[in-house]
């Protein structure tokens, strides 16, 4: 196992915990400069080169048919997602004030639940799902359809099967004559960070890696780049700004030899737990923003102290959901039951 890649997930999904903890402080005398500290965005573009690697990695010489490599997702993906969804919407239909960026609405439900780009009814500019960082598994879930379909090709062609094939996609949505939410989503070179994640795990299976003495620096610079760009650039520019960095990041640290170094448990574990760290943080900082109400806590004097409640909260959430939702958990437990009984 490449314990870095769980390292990398870990900080990813942390990223991300920090800049939506951030958004829950009033952005007036909360302690926080907002110019320089909010940033985490691009935690989403390591995570996207991340899944281009793992796909290529776990795949690539073995005989595996698309719908094996279906079913191996929809297992890995679906079922916490759905039930985040669903637990949304519900609280949307019944405490709307609670969740910010969400109401119910029956079609936006049902593209959520299918990962297919829907408008927010709360906010028709955002294109995102009634759980609002699940956008994110709508380009995974887009990526795993057309990467799963190339098993079929031959593997010394499928990374150029791979790359015409998303560059067919994005130029016939940029293309297309009028501009609707799915040319809008499918259309942004934001993808090309999931072919650049294949293109870094055939390098790495070729043993084409960065010497160690440069390995270390690069890793560095990678990271400082990633949040000076995230200041400096919007999202429009990501998929070069925000993933190139992201890129140097995944390709310095896999051609680090982790092996010699001491174990980091518990980042590890959290890596391991970043997909339900991810899908469940949202609701972890709804509750806490709604205990500070309830008990006249102000937010606004306060903002570190928050931020930082809300980021070891959500780690906590998450592995818990993590333990509770991992088959492979459950049935170490059952055996141990058994045994006891």
């Amino acid at each position: 196992m490449l314990v870095q890649l769980q390292y990398l997930r870990a900080i990813a999904a942390l990223m991300v915990v920090y800049f939506h903890s951030v958004l829950q402080v009033p952005k007036v005398n909360s302690g926080f400069d907002w110019q320089f500290h909010l940033f985490g965005e691009t935690g989403v573009d390591i995570f996207f080169v991340l899944s281009g690697f793992v796909m290529w990695l776990t795949t690539t010489g073995r005989q595996m048919r698309p719908l094996d490599f279906y079913r191996r997702r929809i297992q890995r993906i679906v079922p916490l997602y759905w039930l985040a969804t669903l637990f949304s919407a519900a609280v949307a239909l019944v405490a709307p004030s609670i969740l910010k960026s969400t109401v119910f609405d029956i079609p936006h439900l049902a593209a959520s639940l299918l990962f297919l780009p829907w408008r927010n009814p709360a906010d028709p500019a955002l294109i995102a799902p009634v759980v609002v960082p699940g956008w994110t598994l709508n380009y995974e879930m887009f990526f795993y359809f057309v990467f799963g379909l190339l098993l079929v090709v031959r593997e010394k062609w499928r990374l150029y099967a791979l790359f015409g094939t998303m560059t067919a996609i994005i130029l016939a949505c940029r293309l297309f004559p009028v501009a609707t939410t799915a040319t809008t989503v499918y259309g942004d070179p934001i993808i090309y960070e999931f072919l650049a994640g294949v293109v870094l795990a055939k390098l790495y299976l070729e043993k084409l890696l960065l010497p160690q003495a440069v390995a270390w620096p690069a890793l560095v610079v990678g990271f400082a780049f990633l949040l000076i760009n995230e200041t400096l650039c919007d999202a429009s520019m990501r998929s070069y700004m925000w993933g190139i960095p992201a890129v140097v990041i995944l390709y310095s640290a896999v051609s680090i030899n982790f092996s010699k170094l001491p174990i980091i448990g518990w980042l590890s574990y959290l890596g391991d737990a970043s997909y339900s760290i991810y899908i469940t943080h949202a609701f972890t900082l709804a509750f806490l923003r709604v205990v500070c109400g309830v008990l006249k806590i102000d937010i606004m004097a306060h903002g570190p102290v928050f931020v930082s409640c809300c980021i070891v909260g959500s780690a906590i959430g998450g592995a818990i959901v993590h333990e509770l939702t991992t088959p492979s958990r459950w049935g170490k437990w059952k055996k141990k039951q058994a045994a006891i009984a």
